[in-house]
Protein backbone atom coordinates (compact mmCIF):
# COMPACT_ATOMS: atom_id res chain seq x y z
CA UNK A 1 0.00 0.00 0.00
CA UNK A 2 1.61 3.25 -1.07
CA UNK A 3 -0.97 5.93 0.59
CA UNK A 4 -2.87 6.06 3.81
CA UNK A 5 -6.25 7.98 4.78
CA UNK A 6 -6.43 10.10 7.90
CA UNK A 7 -10.12 11.08 9.36
CA UNK A 8 -11.61 12.71 12.10
CA UNK A 9 -15.38 12.67 13.15
CA UNK A 10 -16.13 16.36 12.71
CA UNK A 11 -19.01 18.33 13.28
CA UNK A 12 -20.18 16.86 16.65
CA UNK A 13 -21.32 20.03 17.93
CA UNK A 14 -24.97 21.06 18.49
CA UNK A 15 -26.25 24.25 18.31
CA UNK A 16 -23.96 26.70 20.70
CA UNK A 17 -22.33 23.64 22.22
CA UNK A 18 -18.97 23.16 20.23
CA UNK A 19 -16.59 19.68 20.37
CA UNK A 20 -13.47 20.05 19.06
CA UNK A 21 -12.00 22.26 16.78
CA UNK A 22 -12.82 21.32 12.91
CA UNK A 23 -11.58 24.41 11.71
CA UNK A 24 -7.63 22.98 12.75
CA UNK A 25 -8.35 19.48 12.34
CA UNK A 26 -9.63 20.20 8.70
CA UNK A 27 -6.06 20.92 7.91
CA UNK A 28 -4.97 17.99 8.98
CA UNK A 29 -7.03 15.15 7.79
CA UNK A 30 -7.73 13.92 4.42
CA UNK A 31 -11.70 12.75 5.12
CA UNK A 32 -14.20 14.14 7.33
CA UNK A 33 -16.75 11.85 9.30
CA UNK A 34 -19.65 14.06 9.58
CA UNK A 35 -21.66 13.97 12.20
CA UNK A 36 -25.59 13.75 10.28
CA UNK A 37 -27.80 15.37 13.43
CA UNK A 38 -28.72 12.29 14.97
CA UNK A 39 -26.28 11.61 17.01
CA UNK A 40 -24.58 15.32 17.40
CA UNK A 41 -24.83 18.21 14.64
CA UNK A 42 -26.91 19.91 13.60
CA UNK A 43 -27.88 21.54 9.96
CA UNK A 44 -25.74 25.16 10.50
CA UNK A 45 -23.14 23.28 11.65
CA UNK A 46 -23.29 20.38 8.73
CA UNK A 47 -23.16 23.31 6.02
CA UNK A 48 -20.14 24.72 7.52
CA UNK A 49 -18.12 22.04 8.10
CA UNK A 50 -19.23 20.49 4.33
CA UNK A 51 -18.25 24.24 2.70
CA UNK A 52 -14.91 23.95 4.88
CA UNK A 53 -14.12 20.36 3.81
CA UNK A 54 -14.92 21.42 -0.15
CA UNK A 55 -12.40 24.78 -0.14
CA UNK A 56 -9.57 22.54 2.07
CA UNK A 57 -10.11 18.82 -0.27
CA UNK A 58 -11.18 17.14 2.32
CA UNK A 59 -13.36 14.12 1.58
CA UNK A 60 -16.92 14.61 3.13
CA UNK A 61 -18.77 11.03 4.88
CA UNK A 62 -21.85 10.88 6.37
CA UNK A 63 -20.97 9.70 9.77
CA UNK A 64 -24.41 7.68 10.62
CA UNK A 65 -25.42 7.07 14.66
CA UNK A 66 -28.87 6.02 16.73
CA UNK A 67 -31.19 8.90 17.86
CA UNK A 68 -29.45 9.86 20.46
CA UNK A 69 -28.70 13.80 20.96
CA UNK A 70 -28.55 13.39 24.90
CA UNK A 71 -26.26 10.00 24.81
CA UNK A 72 -24.25 11.36 21.79
CA UNK A 73 -25.08 7.98 20.35
CA UNK A 74 -22.58 6.10 22.59
CA UNK A 75 -25.39 4.13 24.09
CA UNK A 76 -26.84 0.59 22.54
CA UNK A 77 -30.55 0.97 21.10
CA UNK A 78 -32.05 -2.48 19.85
CA UNK A 79 -34.14 -0.97 16.71
CA UNK A 80 -35.80 -2.80 13.83
CA UNK A 81 -33.98 -3.90 11.25
CA UNK A 82 -35.87 -1.21 8.54
CA UNK A 83 -36.31 1.60 10.96
CA UNK A 84 -32.67 1.58 11.74
CA UNK A 85 -31.90 1.43 8.47
CA UNK A 86 -34.77 4.41 7.14
CA UNK A 87 -33.16 6.52 10.07
CA UNK A 88 -29.39 5.76 8.29
CA UNK A 89 -31.22 6.57 4.80
CA UNK A 90 -32.39 10.13 6.22
CA UNK A 91 -29.26 11.50 7.76
CA UNK A 92 -27.05 10.19 4.22
CA UNK A 93 -29.65 12.46 2.07
CA UNK A 94 -29.58 15.24 4.73
CA UNK A 95 -25.85 15.51 4.45
CA UNK A 96 -25.51 15.02 0.72
CA UNK A 97 -28.28 18.27 0.76
CA UNK A 98 -25.13 20.50 2.16
CA UNK A 99 -22.29 18.65 0.62
CA UNK A 100 -24.05 19.34 -3.13
CA UNK A 101 -25.20 22.95 -1.86
CA UNK A 102 -21.28 23.45 -0.99
CA UNK A 103 -20.07 22.26 -4.55
CA UNK A 104 -19.05 18.28 -3.21
CA UNK A 105 -21.03 14.99 -2.27
CA UNK A 106 -20.81 12.87 0.03
CA UNK A 107 -17.67 10.18 -0.34
CA UNK A 108 -18.43 7.53 1.92
CA UNK A 109 -20.44 6.14 5.25
CA UNK A 110 -19.20 5.59 8.48
CA UNK A 111 -21.28 4.31 11.60
CA UNK A 112 -20.87 6.46 14.59
CA UNK A 113 -20.24 5.35 18.56
CA UNK A 114 -22.37 2.39 19.51
CA UNK A 115 -23.68 1.89 16.12
CA UNK A 116 -20.49 1.11 15.04
CA UNK A 117 -19.74 -1.36 17.61
CA UNK A 118 -22.91 -2.86 17.51
CA UNK A 119 -22.90 -3.42 13.42
CA UNK A 120 -19.50 -4.87 14.16
CA UNK A 121 -20.88 -7.84 15.96
CA UNK A 122 -24.72 -8.16 15.10
CA UNK A 123 -26.07 -9.41 12.16
CA UNK A 124 -29.37 -7.26 12.24
CA UNK A 125 -27.48 -3.62 12.82
CA UNK A 126 -24.87 -4.52 9.84
CA UNK A 127 -27.56 -5.29 7.73
CA UNK A 128 -29.53 -1.82 8.09
CA UNK A 129 -26.32 -0.12 7.73
CA UNK A 130 -26.06 -2.45 4.56
CA UNK A 131 -30.11 -1.49 3.19
CA UNK A 132 -28.84 1.85 3.72
CA UNK A 133 -26.35 2.30 1.04
CA UNK A 134 -27.11 0.18 -1.02
CA UNK A 135 -31.02 1.99 -1.04
CA UNK A 136 -29.02 5.43 -1.72
CA UNK A 137 -25.39 4.80 -3.59
CA UNK A 138 -24.31 1.28 -3.99
CA UNK A 139 -20.91 3.28 -5.33
CA UNK A 140 -20.68 4.40 -1.33
CA UNK A 141 -17.84 2.47 0.49
CA UNK A 142 -17.72 1.49 4.07
CA UNK A 143 -15.62 2.96 6.44
CA UNK A 144 -15.17 0.06 9.16
CA UNK A 145 -13.71 -2.20 11.33
CA UNK A 146 -11.66 -4.86 9.53
CA UNK A 147 -12.55 -8.42 9.92
CA UNK A 148 -16.12 -7.26 11.96
CA UNK A 149 -19.22 -8.83 10.75
CA UNK A 150 -20.22 -5.36 9.36
CA UNK A 151 -17.57 -5.39 6.55
CA UNK A 152 -17.72 -9.03 5.96
CA UNK A 153 -21.08 -8.36 4.83
CA UNK A 154 -21.13 -5.37 3.22
CA UNK A 155 -18.50 -7.19 0.66
CA UNK A 156 -21.21 -10.31 0.29
CA UNK A 157 -23.59 -7.18 -0.47
CA UNK A 158 -20.73 -6.44 -3.28
CA UNK A 159 -20.51 -2.74 -1.14
CA UNK A 160 -16.63 -1.53 -1.25
CA UNK A 161 -15.30 -1.69 2.57
CA UNK A 162 -12.49 0.48 3.94
CA UNK A 163 -11.00 -1.08 7.39
CA UNK A 164 -10.42 1.80 9.68
CA UNK A 165 -7.93 1.45 12.34
CA UNK A 166 -7.97 3.90 15.56
CA UNK A 167 -4.92 6.32 16.18
CA UNK A 168 -5.73 6.00 20.26
CA UNK A 169 -7.72 3.29 20.88
CA UNK A 170 -6.71 0.24 22.68
CA UNK A 171 -7.40 -3.28 20.95
CA UNK A 172 -8.56 -6.38 22.34
CA UNK A 173 -6.70 -9.67 20.97
CA UNK A 174 -9.87 -10.34 18.77
CA UNK A 175 -9.51 -7.13 17.19
CA UNK A 176 -12.11 -5.14 19.15
CA UNK A 177 -11.82 -1.74 20.54
CA UNK A 178 -11.46 -2.22 24.36
CA UNK A 179 -14.72 -0.35 25.61
CA UNK A 180 -14.74 3.08 26.76
CA UNK A 181 -15.70 2.24 30.23
CA UNK A 182 -12.52 0.12 30.68
CA UNK A 183 -8.65 0.65 31.34
CA UNK A 184 -6.54 1.02 28.46
CA UNK A 185 -9.57 2.04 26.07
CA UNK A 186 -7.42 5.65 25.29
CA UNK A 187 -4.16 5.44 24.76
CA UNK A 188 -2.64 8.64 25.75
CA UNK A 189 1.12 8.92 24.86
CA UNK A 190 1.87 10.49 21.36
CA UNK A 191 5.33 8.73 20.60
CA UNK A 192 2.85 5.41 21.32
CA UNK A 193 0.40 6.78 19.34
CA UNK A 194 2.16 7.53 16.42
CA UNK A 195 4.35 3.92 16.21
CA UNK A 196 0.93 2.12 16.48
CA UNK A 197 -0.59 4.06 13.68
CA UNK A 198 2.64 3.62 11.54
CA UNK A 199 2.34 -0.30 11.89
CA UNK A 200 -1.40 -0.49 11.73
CA UNK A 201 -0.51 1.35 8.22
CA UNK A 202 2.73 -0.06 7.10
CA UNK A 203 2.43 -3.23 8.53
CA UNK A 204 -1.04 -4.39 8.92
CA UNK A 205 -0.99 -4.89 12.72
CA UNK A 206 -1.49 -3.22 16.25
CA UNK A 207 -0.31 -4.64 19.61
CA UNK A 208 -3.35 -5.31 21.72
CA UNK A 209 -3.67 -4.33 25.46
CA UNK A 210 -2.71 -8.38 26.46
CA UNK A 211 0.41 -7.80 24.41
CA UNK A 212 -0.94 -9.90 21.52
CA UNK A 213 0.29 -9.03 18.07
CA UNK A 214 -2.87 -8.79 16.27
CA UNK A 215 -4.04 -8.42 12.16
CA UNK A 216 -5.21 -4.82 11.25
CA UNK A 217 -5.15 -4.29 7.30
CA UNK A 218 -6.33 -0.82 7.56
CA UNK A 219 -6.81 1.80 4.57
CA UNK A 220 -7.51 5.03 6.74
CA UNK A 221 -6.87 5.79 10.58
CA UNK A 222 -9.24 7.79 12.66
CA UNK A 223 -7.79 10.70 15.16
CA UNK A 224 -10.59 11.64 17.66
CA UNK A 225 -11.30 15.33 17.52
CA UNK A 226 -12.95 15.35 20.88
CA UNK A 227 -9.57 14.42 23.60
CA UNK A 228 -7.62 16.73 25.10
CA UNK A 229 -4.87 17.89 22.40
CA UNK A 230 -7.00 16.24 19.91
CA UNK A 231 -5.27 18.91 16.81
CA UNK A 232 -1.63 18.20 18.43
CA UNK A 233 -2.02 14.98 18.15
CA UNK A 234 -3.43 14.28 14.60
CA UNK A 235 -0.49 16.60 13.21
CA UNK A 236 1.76 14.23 14.85
CA UNK A 237 0.33 11.40 13.48
CA UNK A 238 0.17 13.24 9.99
CA UNK A 239 3.71 13.40 10.15
CA UNK A 240 4.44 10.11 11.27
CA UNK A 241 2.45 8.14 8.55
CA UNK A 242 4.21 10.76 5.87
CA UNK A 243 7.55 9.46 6.43
CA UNK A 244 6.20 6.29 4.92
CA UNK A 245 3.32 6.38 3.36
CA UNK A 246 1.25 9.47 1.02
CA UNK A 247 -1.44 10.98 3.35
CA UNK A 248 -4.58 11.38 0.99
CA UNK A 249 -8.71 10.43 0.65
CA UNK A 250 -8.96 6.59 0.19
Amino acid sequence: MSSIDLNADLGEGFGAWRLGDDDALLDVVTSANVACGFHAGDPSTMYRVCRLAAEKGVAVGAQVGYRDLAGFGRRRIDYDRNELRDDILYQIGALEAFCKAAGDRVRYVKPHGALYNTAAVDVVQSSAVIDAVLAYDAALPVLCQPGSVLAARAVEAGLSVVGEGFADRGYLADGRLVPRNQPDAIVHDVDEVVTRVVRMAVDGEVIAVDGTVTPCPVRSICVHGDTPGAVDLARAVRAGLAAHLAVQPF
